[in-house]
């Protein structure tokens, strides 16, 4: 059975990191001493759930958890840290560290470690999330033991919930742009500066003209949609930010 940790303090372990050239270890006490940090785990990089899902919304939601005294976002999972770096890569999620636990030493620590041999895994890390305050664990959120990837609690708004159940949530942003257009970095700039996260969808290959012209009206890029209504192009948008002002 899956053991609940909240008010014991996180196992102290040592993360095997790597950087570009050279191995980089990283303790426990690194991560969470001193440090308000939420943790999400789950049973490895690359899988649908985990990519789709769990770690673009932590990403997404970071700006909101940090105004709400998160200082760091950290996703643990039970692979090596060539494998983590490359996910991270592939994520794009810079709000998000990545903390490879290869031996699964934190993950059996936590009493999290479960076999996944069904599915050629082995020794994996169960879905959860916690928060983490200098060491020591508040909550955890962790997902029920039923079979298969359970997910419906270790996400970022349970989290976000948790911390304050009246914060309003950002509008979701997506914007369509395409490789070297002024105007759509112009767009993303201010989406930046005004804090707001977004989705970008870069047109070519299966992504046409005749794609954003089928969803927006239009084949020119940028185009931005906030909160499912279509805003326009970089112009709209500043005209957009400049009256939520």
């Amino acid at each position: 059975m899956l053991q609940h940790s909240e008010g014991k303090k996180v196992p102290q372990v040592v993360f095997k990191t790597r950087t570009e050239s050279a191995w980089v270890e990283v303790s426990s006490s690194d991560i969470f001493a001193g440090k308000t940090v939420v943790v999400f785990s789950l049973p490895g990089a690359f899988t649908p759930t985990c990519s789709s899902t769990h770690v673009p919304r932590y990403n997404e939601l970071a700006a909101v958890l940090a105004k709400n005294g998160v200082d760091e976002i950290v996703c643990i999972s039970v692979n090596d840290a060539f494998v983590m770096n490359a996910w991270a890569k592939d994520q794009g999620a810079e709000n998000v560290r990545f903390l490879p636990d290869g031996n699964g030493a934190f993950t059996d620590g936590m009493g999290m470690l479960v076999d996944k041999e069904s599915l050629g895994f082995g020794k994996r890390s169960w879905r959860y999330s916690m928060l983490v305050r200098d060491g020591v664990i508040e909550k955890m959120f962790i997902e029920p033991e039923v079979e298969g990837d359970p997910y419906g609690v270790s996400d970022a708004d349970t989290m976000l919930k948790y911390l304050n159940a009246s914060e309003v949530l950002p509008e979701a942003v997506t914007i369509f742009s395409k490789p070297g257009c002024p105007h759509c970095a112009r767009a993303k700039a201010l989406l930046t500066q005004t804090g707001r996260a977004y989705e970008e969808i870069t047109l070519g290959g299966a992504i046409t003209a005749s794609t954003l012209r089928a969803v927006s009206g239009r084949d020119t890029a940028p185009q931005i949609f906030i909160g499912g209504t279509h805003v326009g192009g970089a112009d709209e948008l500043e005209t957009y930010l400049n009256q939520k002002v």
